[in-house]
């Protein structure tokens, strides 16, 4: 039986693929458990740099195995207390892509739906092929969202186009989701990994303190106060001002060079 979650290194790039091609990738909880323990990981390791997350064969991630769920309704010897633990505990996954002191991408080579959605919006950037799209499709399955989507959709289009995205479930292609600023660009399908693995090394490459930092401002901007912010820029710059890589790239300036960039 192939592994679920497939995971390879290249230059300090991590490329985490879901590996359900035949289910279009629908999450399972061996899954998640999986993607949950790769992403911690990486997040910890100094040798990578930045995290892509895409899915096998044609579709990036169809969200939760409706087809499981249905199966195992009715079923549960758990208390609901208990589920939502474990699904809470699930959704860290979002989380680690959405915080972890360096670049993420999710690379949309298919649909992206439910639960697949919120995955592919908690990072930090989203590169699409021309077949890309996105659906909410949680009320088309009578539920009501988790991973993040509600968190990370209100942030990124407004609350009242959240909204409409969740109530009506429409199907967003390329073209759309890039108009709504859900995707940061389209390539050609033929050119997407190429494409969103130059950009990965780009970041891998890059000043990874700064990185660090620059995360950290977008989270305060994203969930406190404008003084809040204006500690954590403070702070930041303190910080990366005593980086050998800020001290590189201020001689490289005045060498009239490129940087050569070490991560600390």
């Amino acid at each position: 039986m192939d592994a679920e979650i497939l995971s390879r290194v290249d230059h300090g790039v991590a490329v985490v693929t879901l590996n359900r091609p035949a289910r279009y990738n629908a999450l399972t909880s061996g899954m998640i458990q999986g993607l949950t323990g790769l992403l911690a990981g990486f997040a910890a390791d100094p040798e990578i740099g930045c995290v892509v997350l895409t899915g096998a064969g044609k579709g990036f991630c169809s969200g939760g195995d409706v087809a499981v769920q249905a199966a195992s309704a009715g079923k549960a010897t758990q208390s609901p207390e208990q589920r939502a633990d474990g699904l809470r505990a699930g959704m860290v996954a979002s989380q680690l892509l959405h915080d972890m002191p360096k670049p993420t991408i999710a690379m949309l080579n298919g649909v992206a739906a439910g639960a697949g959605m919120s995955l592919a919006l908690a990072c930090d950037m989203r590169i699409a092929g021309t077949s890309g799209r996105m659906t909410v499709a949680f009320p088309k399955v009578g539920l009501s969202g988790d991973y993040g989507g509600s968190y990370f959709l209100t942030r990124i289009v407004g609350p009242a186009k959240a909204r409409e995205l969740y109530f009506t479930s429409e199907m967003l292609d390329s073209a759309t989701l890039e108009k709504l600023g859900l995707v940061s660009r389209v390539v050609s399908d033929e050119q997407l990994e190429a494409e969103t693995m130059v950009l990965a090394r780009q970041f891998a490459s890059g000043p990874r303190m700064a990185w660090r930092y620059i995360k950290r401002n977008m989270k305060a901007a994203e969930e406190g106060t404008l003084s809040d912010t204006l500690d954590s820029e403070a702070y930041g710059m303190l910080r990366t001002r005593e980086t050998a890589d800020h001290a590189e790239a201020a001689k490289a300036f005045v060498e009239k060079r490129t940087p050569v960039f070490v991560g600390r």
